[in-house]
């Protein structure tokens, strides 16, 4: 499979409705078949617009496939801004080692619940897990740093200029923060697909934490 391609002039925009329409459909049939077995056909009906109307918005079923999770990924950014600005950047959460692992502990229930229980976040985790083997563009993002560990990074950072943790590579922390807390819900949950209660998402986020806490603590 060649490597993804740039967005191709001369593609419609279109309607935003109508497009967002066709990356819920595409974004659907990929995780349920698979890239390989999805069809442009059944993309087209279930998003209720013609197959021409879809390869006029997108071109081709790679950049269909890639466009569907960038695009999915970005609509979720506000909600995950949000989520921040209710936990990570609360009032007082830098003010004191108890009110930042509050506040940590706060980020991370629910940031690890919002996966759990969001359909379209865990349908996304399985179909990039899925078929990143495929796909140069996808092994190149895994690679890189994304949104949330460079905003999770920014904000471990603030905490340690208050004299509340000792980073030397927020970076790295914020890496290891994801992987505790998110890591361990998903992998008790398989991404997803097995029910876990919130009992245990508090005691598996609550643990992670403070784990990550006797690492990063001032000696």
């Amino acid at each position: 499979m060649p490597p993804s391609a740039p967005l191709r002039p001369g593609l419609r925009q279109g309607s935003p409705d109508k497009r967002a329409a066709i990356v819920r459909a595409a974004l659907g049939v990929f995780v349920r078949e698979g890239y390989a077995r999805a069809g442009m056909d059944a993309i087209a009906a279930e998003a209720q617009v013609s197959k021409r109307t879809v390869y006029d918005y997108f071109g081709d079923k790679e950049r269909l496939f890639l466009s569907a999770i960038e695009e999915t990924e970005a609509a979720q950014e506000g909600e995950f801004s949000a989520l921040v600005g209710r936990t990570l950047d609360r009032p007082g959460a830098a003010e004191g080692a108890d009110a930042m692992e509050a506040a940590l502990i706060a980020f991370g229930r629910e940031f690890a619940t919002s996966i759990l229980r969001s359909p379209v976040r865990a349908a996304l985790v399985r179909l990039i897990t899925a078929e990143a083997g495929h796909f140069p563009e996808l092994r190149r993002r895994a690679g890189s740093v994304g949104l949330v560990q460079q905003v999770i990074a920014d904000r471990l950072a603030r905490y340690a200029d208050a004299g509340l943790l000792e980073i030397t590579d927020p970076v790295e922390a914020a890496e290891y923060f994801g992987l505790l807390v998110t890591g361990r819900v998903n992998n008790r949950s398989l991404f997803g697909t097995v029910e876990v209660s919130d009992e245990k998402i508090d005691a598996l986020v609550s643990g992670s934490v403070r784990f990550f806490l006797r690492a990063y603590r001032p000696s």
